[in-house]
């Protein structure tokens, strides 16, 4: 078995990135970042294009140097020591793997750097190639395998330098919807086995949740939230979030009573109950959040009603668009086998519980 490193922990105290663009000037990618990652943590840095992830985590890994704060790795400063002696493995979007070498000397690559031996090489490399499921793939080329495997290769290549630190770069941008899933499972599960703190970024939030300790949500350079996938999903901090965890209705509504810990809100005459969680006084205009599989729809009866607009079978689930108070809500039904049969024109009731119904 490969040797464990002792975890590191990762700290990133006021961290920024300023590029520089010929037509634009100066253009901040990552802005007074603070943050601090578990030894033995996988935490995924997860936002859209150019949210300043990526420049984020080519600042862990010393490929960027920031133009302000200061990064540590475990309790180390190396805001500006070179990527190869920081002490981390990682593992590119597009594999980058030497087309003329074998996967055993792609996987050797690092270790030769490092002058091990050769009985070292032939032990560790093997042990690499047996935890990625590639066992008796030594003397192929790269060109041999298909996109899943040379991800393998690139992960045991950076796991055989037995990092402290493992970063990855989207590293299943490039697989199919399938083996995405796959490969998402056999990481969480290496990492877990190794212990290796590891950050991990991605634009897929079903992907973040799914491999995650933590989750910390950027946007436009900034971390706007950082919690445990499923804190983040029930407690959003904001509609960005909201919105980018899943997905999620954001409602237009108007304070009509508060009481007893509860608040009442009108939505272009409906009327939905919430729990008040500090809300404004009757009158004031408020936003909120309700995601599209917690409301049921049922045959018209008594309380809020809709109009279905849309409904688009899926297989494993049935989705309603339905006007609401003016605005629509998404809708999400499981089970189809036995789902009613509602259609575009009918008017429909909605059940939707309080606490399902969420404060931004």
């Amino acid at each position: 078995m490969i040797e464990r490193s002792e975890p590191a922990g990762i700290c990133l105290e006021g961290v920024s990135a300023t590029m520089q663009d010929r037509n634009r000037g100066a253009i901040v990618a990552v802005r007074n970042v603070d943050l601090d990652v578990k030894p033995g943590e996988l935490l995924t840095l997860l936002g859209p294009s150019g949210c300043g992830k990526t420049t984020t985590l080519r600042m862990i890994a010393g490929f960027q140097e920031p133009s302000g704060g200061k990064i540590l790795i475990a309790g180390r400063d190396v805001t500006h020591v070179p990527a190869n002696q920081r002490d981390i493995g990682f593992v590119f979007q597009n594999y980058a793997l030497f087309p003329h070498l074998t996967i055993f000397g792609n996987v050797a690559y690092g270790l030769q750097v490092r002058n091990k031996s050769a009985s070292e090489l032939q032990r560790a490399v093997t042990e690499a190639l047996e935890l990625v499921g590639l066992a008796g793939f030594g003397e192929r080329l790269p060109n041999e395998l298909s996109g899943g495997q040379q991800q393998r290769v690139a992960l045991a290549r950076a796991i055989v330098i037995r990092p402290r630190v493992l970063l990855f770069d989207e590293p299943l941008s490039n697989l199919d919807a399938k083996l995405r899933v796959s490969m998402r499972g056999e990481i969480r599960h290496l990492q877990r086995t190794l212990k290796i703190t590891t950050v991990y970024v991605t634009h897929d939030q079903e992907e973040a949740m799914a491999i995650s300790d933590r989750i910390a949500v950027m946007e436009a350079g900034r971390i706007v939230q950082l919690d445990t996938a499923e804190a983040l999903y029930r407690r959003p901090g904001s509609a960005f979030v909201a919105g980018f965890i899943g997905r999620a209705n954001l409602l237009r509504a108007t304070v009509e009573s508060v009481r007893d810990g509860r608040m009442m809100i009108d939505i272009g005459g409906q009327k939905l109950v919430m729990r008040s969680e500090g809300a404004p006084a009757p009158g004031n205009p408020v936003s909120v959040i309700v995601r599209p599989e917690s409301i049921a729809i049922v045959a018209s009866s008594s309380g809020p009603t809709g109009v279905v607009r849309t409904r688009t079978y899926l297989g494993d689930k049935i989705e309603y668009e339905v006007t609401f108070g003016g605005q629509m809500l998404n809708i999400v039904r499981f089970n189809p086998a036995d789902d009613e049969e509602f259609l575009p024109g009918d008017t429909v009731s909605l059940r939707i519980p309080e606490t399902n119904v969420r404060l931004v």
